[in-house]
Protein backbone atom coordinates (compact mmCIF):
# COMPACT_ATOMS: atom_id res chain seq x y z
CA UNK A 1 0.00 0.00 0.00
CA UNK A 2 2.59 2.11 0.79
CA UNK A 3 4.09 2.47 -2.91
CA UNK A 4 1.13 3.13 -4.21
CA UNK A 5 0.43 6.63 -1.73
CA UNK A 6 4.22 7.37 -2.46
CA UNK A 7 3.15 6.60 -6.54
CA UNK A 8 0.33 9.29 -6.13
CA UNK A 9 2.04 12.24 -4.09
CA UNK A 10 4.98 11.99 -6.38
CA UNK A 11 3.10 12.02 -9.47
CA UNK A 12 0.74 14.94 -7.89
CA UNK A 13 4.00 16.95 -7.61
CA UNK A 14 5.06 16.13 -3.99
CA UNK A 15 8.07 15.75 -2.92
CA UNK A 16 8.50 12.49 -1.13
CA UNK A 17 11.22 10.74 1.22
CA UNK A 18 10.42 7.05 2.28
CA UNK A 19 11.80 5.74 5.64
CA UNK A 20 12.21 2.19 5.63
CA UNK A 21 13.25 -1.07 7.60
CA UNK A 22 16.15 -2.64 7.46
CA UNK A 23 14.53 -6.07 5.93
CA UNK A 24 11.18 -5.29 4.39
CA UNK A 25 8.34 -7.69 4.32
CA UNK A 26 7.23 -6.46 0.71
CA UNK A 27 5.55 -9.56 -1.01
CA UNK A 28 4.68 -6.95 -4.43
CA UNK A 29 8.34 -6.59 -5.13
CA UNK A 30 7.72 -5.33 -8.43
CA UNK A 31 5.78 -2.34 -7.44
CA UNK A 32 7.03 -2.05 -4.27
CA UNK A 33 9.75 1.19 -3.63
CA UNK A 34 11.36 -1.09 -0.63
CA UNK A 35 13.33 -3.52 -3.12
CA UNK A 36 15.34 -0.27 -3.19
CA UNK A 37 17.23 -0.77 -0.09
CA UNK A 38 18.61 -4.54 -1.71
CA UNK A 39 18.79 -3.18 -5.14
CA UNK A 40 19.67 0.42 -4.49
CA UNK A 41 17.15 1.19 -6.96
CA UNK A 42 13.46 0.20 -8.32
CA UNK A 43 11.42 2.29 -11.26
CA UNK A 44 7.85 1.40 -10.11
CA UNK A 45 5.15 2.58 -13.29
CA UNK A 46 7.75 5.21 -14.27
CA UNK A 47 8.47 6.57 -10.60
CA UNK A 48 12.33 5.58 -9.86
CA UNK A 49 13.33 5.24 -5.90
CA UNK A 50 17.02 5.15 -4.53
CA UNK A 51 18.24 4.01 -1.91
CA UNK A 52 20.47 7.05 0.50
CA UNK A 53 22.12 6.98 3.51
CA UNK A 54 22.04 9.19 6.64
CA UNK A 55 22.73 11.60 6.70
CA UNK A 56 23.09 12.83 3.17
CA UNK A 57 20.85 15.62 2.81
CA UNK A 58 22.29 17.09 -0.15
CA UNK A 59 21.33 13.74 -2.11
CA UNK A 60 17.77 13.86 -0.36
CA UNK A 61 17.29 16.92 -1.85
CA UNK A 62 19.37 16.34 -5.27
CA UNK A 63 16.67 12.88 -6.20
CA UNK A 64 13.36 14.98 -5.23
CA UNK A 65 14.50 18.16 -7.90
CA UNK A 66 14.48 15.27 -10.63
CA UNK A 67 11.43 13.97 -9.67
CA UNK A 68 12.90 10.82 -7.87
CA UNK A 69 12.53 9.19 -4.66
CA UNK A 70 14.66 9.23 -1.82
CA UNK A 71 14.43 5.84 0.65
CA UNK A 72 16.55 5.63 3.66
CA UNK A 73 16.64 2.97 6.38
CA UNK A 74 14.98 4.89 9.58
CA UNK A 75 13.99 2.46 11.93
CA UNK A 76 14.01 4.60 14.59
CA UNK A 77 10.38 7.06 14.71
CA UNK A 78 12.53 10.17 16.44
CA UNK A 79 14.87 10.01 13.78
CA UNK A 80 11.80 10.93 11.36
CA UNK A 81 11.59 14.77 12.71
CA UNK A 82 15.26 15.50 11.59
CA UNK A 83 14.03 15.49 8.00
CA UNK A 84 11.73 18.63 9.11
CA UNK A 85 8.94 17.53 7.10
CA UNK A 86 5.61 18.97 6.64
CA UNK A 87 3.97 15.59 6.50
CA UNK A 88 4.04 12.02 7.99
CA UNK A 89 2.48 8.95 6.83
CA UNK A 90 2.37 5.94 8.67
CA UNK A 91 1.96 3.19 6.87
CA UNK A 92 2.99 -0.03 8.99
CA UNK A 93 0.30 -1.31 8.07
CA UNK A 94 0.67 -3.28 11.66
CA UNK A 95 -3.49 -3.01 12.84
CA UNK A 96 -2.29 -0.94 15.87
CA UNK A 97 0.11 2.12 16.51
CA UNK A 98 3.99 1.45 16.71
CA UNK A 99 4.46 5.10 18.08
CA UNK A 100 3.52 7.77 15.98
CA UNK A 101 2.03 10.89 17.62
CA UNK A 102 0.55 14.72 16.30
CA UNK A 103 3.18 16.45 16.33
CA UNK A 104 5.82 14.71 14.16
CA UNK A 105 5.04 17.08 11.22
CA UNK A 106 2.71 19.67 10.63
CA UNK A 107 -0.08 17.01 9.28
CA UNK A 108 0.02 13.33 10.72
CA UNK A 109 -1.73 10.78 8.77
CA UNK A 110 -1.92 6.89 9.50
CA UNK A 111 -3.56 4.61 7.28
CA UNK A 112 -5.90 1.87 8.75
CA UNK A 113 -7.29 0.69 12.20
CA UNK A 114 -4.92 0.94 14.91
CA UNK A 115 -4.94 4.62 14.75
CA UNK A 116 -7.64 7.66 16.47
CA UNK A 117 -7.91 10.97 14.26
CA UNK A 118 -7.49 13.74 16.72
CA UNK A 119 -5.60 11.65 19.36
CA UNK A 120 -2.52 9.86 18.01
CA UNK A 121 -3.22 11.53 14.28
CA UNK A 122 -4.77 13.90 12.50
CA UNK A 123 -5.99 12.19 10.01
CA UNK A 124 -7.22 8.44 9.21
CA UNK A 125 -7.57 6.78 5.69
CA UNK A 126 -9.58 4.05 5.53
CA UNK A 127 -7.73 1.13 4.19
CA UNK A 128 -10.98 -1.78 4.08
CA UNK A 129 -12.24 -2.56 0.94
CA UNK A 130 -15.71 -1.70 0.11
CA UNK A 131 -17.28 2.11 -0.18
CA UNK A 132 -15.33 3.79 2.73
CA UNK A 133 -11.90 2.55 0.96
CA UNK A 134 -9.73 5.58 0.94
CA UNK A 135 -12.22 7.98 3.14
CA UNK A 136 -10.45 10.63 5.01
CA UNK A 137 -11.41 10.58 8.44
CA UNK A 138 -10.70 13.36 10.67
CA UNK A 139 -12.54 12.04 14.10
CA UNK A 140 -12.57 8.76 15.31
CA UNK A 141 -11.23 5.44 14.04
CA UNK A 142 -11.07 2.92 10.40
CA UNK A 143 -13.39 0.07 10.85
CA UNK A 144 -11.67 -2.71 12.37
CA UNK A 145 -9.27 -5.41 10.49
CA UNK A 146 -11.73 -8.28 9.69
CA UNK A 147 -8.61 -10.68 9.31
CA UNK A 148 -9.84 -11.59 5.69
CA UNK A 149 -7.50 -10.83 2.55
CA UNK A 150 -9.16 -8.52 -0.32
CA UNK A 151 -11.11 -10.28 -3.14
CA UNK A 152 -8.85 -10.70 -6.06
CA UNK A 153 -10.54 -12.61 -9.36
CA UNK A 154 -13.04 -14.30 -7.11
CA UNK A 155 -10.55 -15.52 -4.51
CA UNK A 156 -9.33 -14.35 -0.93
CA UNK A 157 -7.54 -16.93 1.68
CA UNK A 158 -7.14 -19.61 -0.70
CA UNK A 159 -4.67 -16.90 -2.43
CA UNK A 160 -2.49 -15.67 0.29
CA UNK A 161 0.67 -17.70 1.34
CA UNK A 162 1.40 -17.55 4.34
CA UNK A 163 4.63 -18.81 6.38
CA UNK A 164 3.64 -22.54 8.45
CA UNK A 165 6.50 -22.06 10.72
CA UNK A 166 8.98 -19.34 11.90
CA UNK A 167 12.22 -19.39 9.84
CA UNK A 168 13.88 -18.27 6.58
CA UNK A 169 12.01 -18.22 3.48
CA UNK A 170 13.21 -20.38 0.51
CA UNK A 171 11.96 -19.55 -3.22
CA UNK A 172 10.90 -22.52 -5.24
CA UNK A 173 8.61 -19.66 -7.25
CA UNK A 174 9.10 -16.45 -8.03
CA UNK A 175 7.00 -13.30 -9.48
CA UNK A 176 5.86 -13.87 -12.90
CA UNK A 177 5.66 -17.75 -12.66
CA UNK A 178 2.73 -19.38 -13.77
CA UNK A 179 1.70 -22.57 -11.34
CA UNK A 180 -1.16 -25.26 -10.48
CA UNK A 181 -2.89 -25.78 -7.62
CA UNK A 182 -1.45 -28.12 -5.24
CA UNK A 183 2.42 -26.52 -6.24
CA UNK A 184 5.03 -25.80 -3.56
CA UNK A 185 5.97 -22.19 -4.11
CA UNK A 186 8.61 -21.74 -1.19
CA UNK A 187 9.65 -23.42 2.09
CA UNK A 188 10.25 -21.69 5.74
CA UNK A 189 13.30 -23.96 7.34
CA UNK A 190 12.03 -27.04 5.11
CA UNK A 191 8.55 -26.82 5.64
CA UNK A 192 6.44 -26.56 2.15
CA UNK A 193 4.17 -23.95 1.31
CA UNK A 194 1.84 -25.11 -1.31
CA UNK A 195 -0.11 -22.90 -4.25
CA UNK A 196 -4.04 -23.64 -3.03
CA UNK A 197 -5.08 -22.20 -6.99
CA UNK A 198 -3.73 -22.14 -10.41
CA UNK A 199 -2.31 -19.03 -11.59
CA UNK A 200 0.37 -16.59 -10.62
CA UNK A 201 3.17 -15.89 -8.49
CA UNK A 202 1.79 -12.41 -8.10
CA UNK A 203 4.01 -11.25 -4.58
CA UNK A 204 6.74 -13.46 -3.13
CA UNK A 205 9.12 -12.37 -0.05
CA UNK A 206 12.70 -12.30 -1.30
CA UNK A 207 14.78 -15.14 -0.94
CA UNK A 208 16.54 -15.60 2.34
CA UNK A 209 13.90 -13.53 4.35
CA UNK A 210 13.44 -14.20 7.96
CA UNK A 211 9.64 -14.63 8.83
CA UNK A 212 7.61 -15.26 11.90
CA UNK A 213 4.95 -17.88 11.55
CA UNK A 214 1.72 -16.74 10.05
CA UNK A 215 3.41 -14.13 8.00
CA UNK A 216 1.96 -13.41 4.62
CA UNK A 217 5.17 -14.60 2.18
CA UNK A 218 3.38 -14.63 -0.94
CA UNK A 219 0.19 -14.15 -3.15
CA UNK A 220 -1.29 -15.93 -5.96
CA UNK A 221 -3.42 -14.89 -8.39
CA UNK A 222 -6.27 -16.88 -10.32
CA UNK A 223 -6.39 -14.23 -12.95
CA UNK A 224 -2.92 -15.16 -14.46
CA UNK A 225 -2.21 -11.88 -15.95
CA UNK A 226 1.88 -11.15 -15.75
CA UNK A 227 0.83 -6.91 -16.42
CA UNK A 228 -0.82 -6.95 -13.36
CA UNK A 229 2.26 -8.08 -11.08
CA UNK A 230 3.77 -5.07 -12.67
CA UNK A 231 1.12 -2.43 -11.93
CA UNK A 232 -0.46 -1.00 -8.23
CA UNK A 233 -3.39 -2.35 -7.33
CA UNK A 234 -6.95 -0.74 -6.97
CA UNK A 235 -6.59 -0.62 -3.39
CA UNK A 236 -3.36 1.01 -2.85
CA UNK A 237 -4.15 3.57 -5.56
CA UNK A 238 -7.14 4.50 -3.58
CA UNK A 239 -5.71 4.96 -0.06
CA UNK A 240 -3.08 6.93 -2.42
CA UNK A 241 -6.13 9.08 -3.32
CA UNK A 242 -7.43 9.79 0.35
CA UNK A 243 -3.68 10.41 1.55
CA UNK A 244 -3.98 12.99 -1.37
CA UNK A 245 -7.02 14.81 -0.10
CA UNK A 246 -5.99 15.07 3.10
CA UNK A 247 -2.32 16.97 2.76
CA UNK A 248 -4.29 19.16 0.02
CA UNK A 249 -8.07 19.95 2.44
CA UNK A 250 -6.08 20.62 5.75
CA UNK A 251 -4.09 23.52 7.47
CA UNK A 252 -2.30 22.87 10.81
CA UNK A 253 -3.54 19.34 10.61
CA UNK A 254 -7.42 20.53 10.69
CA UNK A 255 -9.62 19.50 8.12
CA UNK A 256 -10.81 23.14 6.57
CA UNK A 257 -14.11 22.45 4.35
CA UNK A 258 -13.62 25.78 2.48
CA UNK A 259 -10.37 24.61 0.96
CA UNK A 260 -12.23 22.67 -1.06
CA UNK A 261 -14.78 24.44 -1.97
CA UNK A 262 -13.52 27.59 -4.28
CA UNK A 263 -10.90 28.08 -6.57
CA UNK A 264 -7.31 28.73 -4.91
CA UNK A 265 -7.85 32.41 -5.95
CA UNK A 266 -10.77 33.15 -4.27
CA UNK A 267 -9.15 33.00 -1.30
CA UNK A 268 -6.50 34.89 0.96
CA UNK A 269 -3.57 33.00 2.02
CA UNK A 270 -4.83 33.51 5.46
CA UNK A 271 -7.19 31.37 5.76
CA UNK A 272 -5.69 28.85 3.00
CA UNK A 273 -2.14 28.18 3.94
CA UNK A 274 -1.94 24.56 2.25
CA UNK A 275 -3.86 24.18 -0.87
CA UNK A 276 -2.94 27.95 -3.17
CA UNK A 277 0.47 26.60 -2.08
CA UNK A 278 0.40 23.21 -3.47
CA UNK A 279 -2.22 23.75 -6.90
CA UNK A 280 0.52 26.48 -7.95
CA UNK A 281 3.24 23.72 -7.50
CA UNK A 282 1.81 21.47 -9.76
CA UNK A 283 2.38 22.97 -12.53
CA UNK A 284 5.55 23.95 -11.50
CA UNK A 285 9.18 22.96 -10.55
CA UNK A 286 8.44 20.15 -7.87
CA UNK A 287 11.36 21.87 -5.39
CA UNK A 288 9.07 24.99 -5.09
CA UNK A 289 7.01 23.13 -3.01
CA UNK A 290 6.29 24.33 0.78
CA UNK A 291 4.55 20.70 1.71
CA UNK A 292 7.48 18.20 1.71
CA UNK A 293 5.15 14.84 2.72
CA UNK A 294 7.43 11.63 3.77
CA UNK A 295 6.17 8.71 3.67
CA UNK A 296 6.67 7.98 7.03
CA UNK A 297 8.02 4.85 9.12
CA UNK A 298 6.43 2.33 6.05
CA UNK A 299 7.21 -1.20 7.01
CA UNK A 300 5.84 -2.89 3.64
CA UNK A 301 3.73 -5.46 3.50
CA UNK A 302 1.27 -5.96 1.00
CA UNK A 303 -2.35 -7.26 1.02
CA UNK A 304 -3.36 -6.77 -2.35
Amino acid sequence: MGSGVAWRLRRCGFDVVITEVEHPLAVRRWVSFSEAIYEGSITVEGTTAHRVELPESTRIDELCRKGDIPILICPDPSEISALRSDVVVDAILAKRNTGTVQGMAKLVIGLGPGFVAGEDVDCVIETNRGSNLGRCIWSGSAEANTGLPGEVGGETVKRVLRAPVAGIVHQARDIGDILRAGEVVAYVDGSEVRSQLDGIVRGMLRDQTPVDQGVKIGDIDPRADIELCRRISDKALAIGGGVLEAVMTCKDGNYVPALSNCHPEERSDEGSAVRPRARRALTADPSSLQFRPVWGRRKARSSG
